[in-house]
């Protein structure tokens, strides 16, 4: 059985992803150009930002069409991997 079979996750389907970082200059940017990397079809619009309550850090949730195991895990490793994000879940 492969990843795809196990996984308790129906593909494709809706999947939001939360990033949180940072309120910096570009960071709404940079996590924009990641997602859309690996999920082209993600609608800008479709972004919800929150800004914490000193206004210290900034909180993206990014709802994809999730299509497979290995996009999501590229995707979460890409986010993962940029000095910009302090966190993905």
């Amino acid at each position: 059985m492969d990843a795809e079979e196990s996984s308790l996750i129906k593909y494709p389907c809706d999947f939001p992803i939360k990033i949180m970082g940072k309120s910096q200059n570009g960071f709404t940017q940079v996590v924009l150009g990641i997602v859309k990397t690996h999920a082209p079809d993600f609608n800008d619009a479709m972004m919800e930002v929150r800004l914490s309550k000193n206004g210290t850090y900034l909180s993206l949730t990014c709802t994809i069409l999730a299509t497979s195991r290995a996009q999501l895990d590229n995707l979460y490793q890409a986010l993962h991997d940029h000095p910009k994000v302090m966190l993905v879940f």
